[in-house]
């Protein structure tokens, strides 16, 4: 949708410099009609499936971006012709639909879950498909394991060992003795176990951090078992690793105990959907996230706010998934870019080299600016701490980088 006159000076001072950095597709003047074409995009979403209390959200921020740019005149005067479909969070059906996508001309590949992005690996590998998932699995940024993979958020790993780091130091300026002890509570999955091993249990027995795991039962409506033995072990933090619907179940069972612990969310559960769902427990919560909620005072989530209002939608309403899927897409989109300013053509391979390219992509204060290489593929390795206080997520530190 084109950008109303109703924007202000400022709003189009904005728009502007994120258009020469991420926000893609607002320098098409010189495109000759005969050089113009449609990029097919395929993508998975789940928007029926265990993880969808997040999922529809990250979809409609994909969804967004694509109908937003394609109204700034597309990728460089290219249309992005993004077909998708619910796969629910079912690993066969996502392969399923990637080899239909593919297929049928997918250049670039938008995916979601662990399970079924791992299970992809060596398949997006043999067809040259770049592929960005939800999934921060460390293992999906590795180059060599994962040449066509691609990161653009902080990885489980990496988030969850700012949190430790975290802990250990606010443990200490408490005047906490010993060891702390945290509960990781994590969903029954690839993607729940991610955080753990790949580095997390390493870094917190070189930190000095007491770690014990509880898997979190899918579909589960009470989890006062799990905290009676975290109340027992003397637990004095909570980590999350789990979407917002199950982490609402457990704060709740957890507060109806009087437990005191701090409570502290990675990505996929700190956002306004939890504090919706637990209203004032929420309160005093501690959220890893990569990407700002919509009502963070950065300038780069202004063309999302514009666009969700000309579209008589309220942005509080969104969470920072919808943050997160609309500018996973436009980071593809400057690949995009890259190579079509170059005059090559847009295969797997030319846009993996474009992709390689970018070095300290200005992200508008959405998240850290964002470099991947050729032997590195995680383009992020930080993240700000938000907290939650009167009911909003209140900016807890500057961006923290992994160690």
């Amino acid at each position: 949708m084109a950008l109303g006159k109703r924007l202000s000076r400022m709003f189009v001072r904005i728009v502007t410099i994120i258009c020469g950095t991420v926000l893609l597709g607002c320098g098409t003047d010189d495109a000759s009609d005969e050089g113009l074409r449609t990029i097919k995009i395929g993508a998975i979403f789940d928007l029926t499936g265990a993880t969808s209390d997040v999922g529809v959200d990250y979809a409609d921020g994909v969804r967004g971006y694509v109908e937003w740019v394609n109204a700034q005149g597309g990728i460089a005067g290219h249309t992005i012709d993004l077909f998708y479909q619910d796969y629910a969070y079912q690993v066969d059906r996502a392969e399923q639909l990637y080899s239909q996508f593919v297929q049928e001309g997918a250049v670039v590949f938008m995916g979601w879950g662990t399970g079924d992005t791992e299970a992809l690996r060596l398949r997006i590998t043999e067809d040259q498909i770049p592929f960005s998932s939800a999934s921060l699995s460390h293992v999906l940024g590795d180059a060599v394991e994962s040449p066509y993979n691609f990161l653009v958020a902080t990885t489980y790993s990496d988030q969850f060992k700012i949190v430790l780091r975290w802990i250990s130091e606010d443990y200490q300026a408490r005047g906490g003795t010993g060891a702390p002890q945290v509960a990781l509570m994590h969903n029954a999955s690839p993607f729940g176990m991610s955080p753990w091993v790949y580095g997390g249990e390493a870094y917190a027995a070189e930190i000095g951090v007491v770690v014990t795991r509880y898997e979190m039962s899918r579909g589960a409506t009470d989890f006062t078992a799990e905290f009676t033995r975290i109340r027992q072990a003397g637990a004095e933090y909570v980590v999350f690793q789990n979407t917002s619907a199950p982490v609402s179940v457990a704060i709740r069972s957890a507060r109806s105990l009087g437990i005191d612990a701090t409570f502290v969310c990675l990505n996929w559960c700190a956002n306004a959907l939890l504090m919706r769902l637990v209203g004032e427990d929420a309160e005093g919560l501690v959220g890893a996230m990569p990407y700002a909620p919509l009502t963070a005072d950065v300038p780069g989530v202004q063309p999302l706010r514009d666009y969700l209002e000309e579209r008589g939608e309220s942005y509080t309403e969104r969470t920072n998934a919808y943050t997160q899927g609309w500018y996973t897409f436009s980071i593809f989109a400057e690949g995009l870019r890259r190579v079509i300013d170059a005059g090559q053509d847009l295969t797997g391979h030319n846009i993996k080299i474009a992709l390689e390219s970018i070095r300290d992509l200005d992200m508008a204060g959405v998240t850290i600016p964002i470099t991947f290489t050729a032997t590195d593929h995680r383009g992020s390795k930080g993240l700000r701490l938000f907290q939650v206080e009167n009911g909003t997520w209140t900016p807890l530190t500057d961006f923290l980088t992994a160690p």
